[in-house]
């Protein structure tokens, strides 16, 4: 066939091709309008309308206080009393730095069972909706891609307390312990 003729064959002008049924699916999930997502109840709602809710949040905030408070000083203490003599020695020195470490792994399974308990007593994911500056991205984009959870809000007011109780304590009660400073 010489160039410029018109074939015989049909060159799909006009003509609708069949689509790749991946293209057909893609088409009708873009299409379709999902029903909204049923409004959550809130964390208060939830607390009020449940005392167990309230029961093992308070629980939460107990075991993150013991998380980052008793273990560390109740190791120490059983530590120093491991030993008779003023002489430092290898084995309270590795009592301390393996049973802290373990130590705060359990309680930290603990209180991650207890916030799946919370999700479960609730009926509803134990995520809350407070966005954090760390998981904000520089696009300022609408989520994080992370869930914070209530178990994450109790943790970081917790240290949060913690460290105000610590400056508090550090600036104002602790004295120098500097030569001709106060006791």
């Amino acid at each position: 066939m010489a160039r410029g003729e018109i074939s015989g064959e049909d060159d799909g002008v006009g003509q609708e091709k069949p689509m790749s049924s991946d293209l057909q699916r893609r088409l009708r999930s873009s299409s379709t309008v999902e029903a909204p997502r049923e409004a959550r109840p809130s964390v208060l709602r939830t607390v009020l309308t449940r005392p167990v809710a309230l029961l093992l949040i308070l629980l939460m905030a107990v075991g993150s206080v013991f998380l980052w408070l008793v273990v560390p000083v109740g190791w120490l203490w059983i530590a120093s009393h491991a030993t008779d003599t003023s002489a430092p020695t290898l084995g309270p020195y590795l009592l301390v730095i393996f049973a802290i470490p373990v130590t705060m792994w359990v309680v930290g399974k603990l209180l991650f069972r207890t916030n799946r308990l919370y999700e479960r007593v609730t009926g509803q994911d134990a995520e809350v909706r407070v966005q954090l500056p760390w998981h904000r991205s520089l696009r300022d984009s609408a989520t994080s891609g992370r869930r914070t959870t209530v178990l994450d809000v109790v943790m970081i007011g917790s240290v949060s307390i913690a460290l105000v109780a610590f400056g508090i304590w550090f600036f104002l009660f602790a004295g120098s312990s500097l030569p001709g400073g106060s006791p």
